[in-house]
């Protein structure tokens, strides 16, 4: 739940787009070129509609003291995240072909670098060149044949992330180098024969500009990207940036579009935005007066109203209801701060995170107002709170037991049971449509389990309704207004959810 409200200009409306730098030839990267002179011509290719990248290369080898490689690049300063699945077309004709991520400073085939390579054998490896002209060494990983590679530069130490997808990552580091601020970062395929083509394509590709080191929380922000994930496929597409940072999307009951608040940089929250999924444009729901709503709204099973959590009253936020389609909220509990996260099946009760004399625990209340319930009483946050959709259960997160875990109980409070018991901090269980399942989201384990930040590495993760082995569906950077609220499609098939960019 946000921990400061601001008051917004209402007249702000995010300028984004709907593909960015996406509608480029080579999407994200600024050129393509072979390095160290190869026998056989590389190439790079971007398929806009499949948001893939497809590379073909020959050279000898990237080691010893020269490379030969395509490189599909483009430059940058500073921190960055560069993130794909991957994938070789083909068996292959040399067992070490490589692909994967590439910093160097310059094109010279002996420039120094250091790299994340999956190789065609069963080697994952951190690869490096200290100085011009120096001899290649490498870092090996333990996983094997990864199809998701994570490189990060974080000051001077870089970082490399694999997975096979579905499962966290296993990670290793290297800072003995010295590279420029200004850097050439991209995609790279090595046949490790001069006189072989090989290919491979690049799936979900992101680049992420994280937030400087020393941000405060609550007053700086960086841009926000909408994604749409296809949970059978694993499938991923942005659908939506802007440098004005938005939050928690909630799928229609149609199906055909997405909500979601949106706040100025310096603002804080406030208005609710309707997001087209045809046109791919977004268009204010008007909530009269309360024009200080956060990242906690939920819509009613059966579509037609809207649960608001609003700081216009009083600057600590406050459940209320309203139409769908906007009109003047009608204000359901009394006491502050109360942060709303479902509705029962029959639309009849609202059950919501409040903090009362110093302590985050769950209540429910009648959509009418009136009384509220108090479900959980721990000296821990508890928070989060849904409803399944047969309505026998409620689902929640709490730090009770050490880490934040998911827990479920019944509609009256009882049988409070804890659901997931692992080295992750996971929040905000949203519960399929058809109830067999649910999808949260999951911190690494060196957060305090009391705080849901912003601008974290963190998964969204997907498990059995009675618990079971969790599966990772999502490897992104955001936190706090990724996945605050419900956001399953109407048919089960999909999730929506924020991730985060500096796109200045």
């Amino acid at each position: 739940m946000p921990k400061l409200y601001y008051s917004i200009i209402m007249s702000t409306v995010i300028a984004g787009s709907s593909a960015f730098s996406q509608n480029a030839p080579l999407g994200l990267f600024e050129a393509n070129t072979d390095i160290g002179a190869p026998k056989l011509a590389g190439s790079s290719a971007y398929d806009a509609a499949k948001n893939e990248y497809t590379l073909s290369g020959a050279g000898t080898n990237m080691w010893a003291n020269s490379d030969q490689f395509q490189f599909l690049y483009k430059k940058m300063k500073g921190d960055f995240i560069l993130r794909a699945r991957v994938e070789f077309i083909g068996a292959g004709k040399i067992a070490h072909r490589k692909i994967g991520w590439m910093v160097r400073p310059n094109l010279d085939a002996d420039a120094p670098y250091v790299d994340c390579a999956r190789h065609g054998v069963d080697l994952t490896s951190l690869q490096y060149r200290q100085a011009k002209g120096g001899i290649s060494k490498q870092i090996e990983l333990k996983i094997k044949n990864p199809d998701v590679i994570q490189f990060e530069r974080r000051g001077s130490n870089y970082i490399f992330s694999a997975a096979h997808f579905g499962e966290t990552f296993e990670s290793t580091n290297f800072s003995d180098i010295s590279l420029p601020d200004e850097v050439l970062a991209g995609l790279f395929i090595c046949s490790h024969d001069g006189d072989t083509i090989e290919k491979a394509i690049f799936h979900d590709v992101e680049i992420v500009k994280p937030m400087h080191a020393n941000f405060t929380p609550y007053r700086d922000f960086i841009g926000s990207q909408l994604h749409v994930l296809e949970i059978g496929s694993g499938k991923l597409e942005t659908i939506y940036s802007s440098a004005t940072p938005f939050e928690a999307p909630n799928w229609t009951r149609d199906g055909k579009s997405l909500i979601y608040n949106v706040s100025g940089r310096s603002n804080g929250w406030g208005a609710l935005m309707r997001f087209d999924l045809s046109t791919r444009t977004p268009t204010l729901i008007p909530t009269g007066t309360n024009n200080k709503n956060n990242n906690d709204h939920v819509l009613s099973f059966d579509g037609k109203m809207l649960g608001i959590s609003d700081g216009s009253a009083g600057g600590q936020s406050s459940v209320y209801v309203v139409p769908v389609e906007g009109g003047t909220p009608k204000r359901v509990t009394t006491k502050s701060p109360s942060y709303l996260h479902g509705w029962s099946p029959d639309a009849q009760t609202l059950v919501f995170a409040g903090q009362r004399s110093g302590k985050f625990d769950v209540f429910k209340i009648s959509v009418n107002g009136g009384e509220e319930i108090k479900l959980t009483d721990s000296p821990h946050v508890n928070d989060g709170p849904e409803y399944t959709p047969d309505g026998k259960y409620i689902y929640f997160n709490s730090s009770r037991t050490g880490r934040m875990q998911i827990w479920r109980m019944n509609p009256d409070g009882t049988a409070q049971e804890q659901i997931t018991n692992d080295d992750f901090n996971n929040w905000f269980p949203h519960i399929s449509p058809d109830g067999k399942s649910f999808v949260f989201i999951s911190f690494p384990a060196d957060i305090n389990p009391d705080d849901h930040p912003y601008y974290k590495q963190c998964y969204l993760r997907l498990m059995p309704i009675t618990g079971g082995p969790a599966k990772v569906i999502a490897y992104l950077y955001g936190g706090q207004g990724t996945m605050n609220v419900p956001s399953w499609s109407p048919d089960g098939k999909k999730i929506a959810f924020v991730s985060n960019t500096d796109m200045n």
